[in-house]
């Protein structure tokens, strides 16, 4: 009885050995299918280390840590190349899709506006937003205008019944230095030429 009692336990044992044999082959293969492009690869935490030419994206679910081999950083990571490994680093503001370094934006997601590096949902005081790009442009306020100019007809004062004159109006040098959406800075207007020129007759346009 004892005999055949110690027989049925090692075949149990046999039989969970062979078990634990055959889901660490699929582990196996499911972690080569995981670990493209990796040099270094642990079952619990996918790829370690990587090609060269690949960058190392780590994220989290929940309290474990993943490691994948990519060709280019995902949405909301940009790429830094190291001696050893190159990773994609997250970008800080959970609001831009593409940053050139953590805390520097060059792209925001939808519903959102491009400033100086930053991600808002309004465009901040003295700026407009161009739905076009998704940015914030400085706007300006120009300086007074100038008086009109003389009246002129083809860069001549006489010699015609109508002519032109023009004003303009000054831009501060920060604003154009910003590159800032700024009004009219220049306005013409039709104009009556009263003089005749001197030591010739009048000549009506």
């Amino acid at each position: 009885m004892q005999w055949i009692i110690f027989m049925l336990l090692l075949f149990i044992s046999s039989m969970e050995m062979l078990t634990q044999n055959r889901w660490k082959k699929q582990a196996s293969a499911g972690l080569l299918e995981n670990c493209t492009g990796c040099v270094l690869c642990s079952e619990d935490n996918g790829c370690i280390t990587c090609h060269h030419r690949l960058f190392l994206l780590i994220w989290r679910d929940g309290i474990r840590q993943y490691g994948m081999c990519v060709h280019t950083c995902p949405p909301g990571y940009f790429g830094v190349r190291g001696l050893e490994v190159n990773r994609c680093i997250k970008c800080r503001s959970p609001s831009c899709e593409s940053c050139f370094s953590r805390d520097f934006c060059m792209k925001c997601k939808d519903k959102f506006y491009l400033y100086k590096g930053q991600c808002f949902r309004q465009c901040p005081p003295s700026t407009a937003a161009q739905p076009g790009t998704r940015e914030c442009q400085e706007t300006c306020e120009p300086g007074p205008w100038s008086e009109w100019s003389p009246c002129t007809h083809e860069s001549r004062t006489c010699g015609c019944k109508w002519g032109v004159e023009t004003r303009v109006r000054e831009v501060p040098e920060a604003a154009r230095e910003e590159g800032a959406a700024c009004p009219a800075l220049q306005e013409t207007r039709r104009c009556r030429m009263k003089k005749h020129c001197p030591g010739g007759e009048h000549r009506v346009g």
